[in-house]
């Protein structure tokens, strides 16, 4: 069966895919979690964090592949060391527009922790939803992407996009059939869903669980997908605003 697919493109000097955090340490992937996908659309739709419902159905229903256009460069990981010294008094501001204060008793000591970062990678991605008729459709969140409600980052706040995130439209049986009929260089560094493509060829490099998902209820980490690394190439034709 062909599906149509929205194709996005996720370029920045600094990009942050998440991943499973132990302590002070946030890292990277290579590829986006269906988690950050979720919240980058739930922010472009003008969602509230508290409408869990809403993320976790918007989340259920994502089916996407991802390409690295551009790799990152120097060793593709830069690791920023965060110093801050808070005071109990201390306030920041939120994106409610008013300051919050600090809890807890944490204000004795510094705050010190590290994130890891892509450099100037370029990566694009193509999603189609399951129940492509239910709200949001597909055209609501490339709209969104145009349109936000709210001002939009690649995985962490200080990575703001360099170019239009909504990037077009393509046509595709599978994810990786998507991926594929993008124009652009080869072979990709690549990732798709176990089932929705090749699983066993020379262009595979295996089969892996990836611990990508939330719990949108709790905010925990809430399960595996099963997905597919390996190459892919551009063949095209690609129509980049059909």
């Amino acid at each position: 069966m062909n599906h149509r697919w929205l194709v996005i493109r996720l370029e920045a000097p600094l990009m942050a895919f998440g991943g499973v955090a132990i302590d002070q340490v946030g890292p990277t992937r290579e590829f986006p979690a269906a988690s950050m996908l979720t919240g980058l659309f739930a922010n472009a739709l003008g969602l509230s964090w508290s409408d869990r419902a809403a993320h976790q159905a918007l989340q259920d229903r994502l089916v996407f592949g991802a390409r690295h256009e551009r790799a990152p460069r120097a060793t593709g990981v830069l690791t920023d060391s965060q110093n801050a010294q808070l005071a109990k008094t201390d306030q920041g501001w939120t994106t409610f527009g008013v300051p919050e204060g600090r809890r807890g008793s944490s204000h004795d000591a510094p705050h010190r922790r590290a994130r890891d970062f892509l450099v100037d990678a370029v990566v694009r991605v193509v999603l189609r939803l399951d129940r492509p008729r239910a709200e949001p459709t597909l055209e609501v969140l490339a709209d969104a992407l145009d349109r936000p409600a709210r001002p939009l980052f690649i995985g962490r706040k200080p990575c703001l996009p360099a170019c239009r995130l909504m990037d077009g439209w393509t046509d595709g049986d599978t994810a990786h059939a998507a991926l594929c009929s993008l124009s652009g260089p080869g072979p990709c560094r690549a990732l798709w869903p176990v089932g929705q493509g090749p699983e066993a060829d020379a262009s595979v490099d295996g089969v892996f669980e990836l611990a990508d998902m939330r719990n949108w209820h709790s905010g925990l980490h809430g399960g595996l997908r099963r997905v597919v690394q390996g190459y892919v190439t551009g063949a095209g034709p690609w129509s980049r605003f059909s």
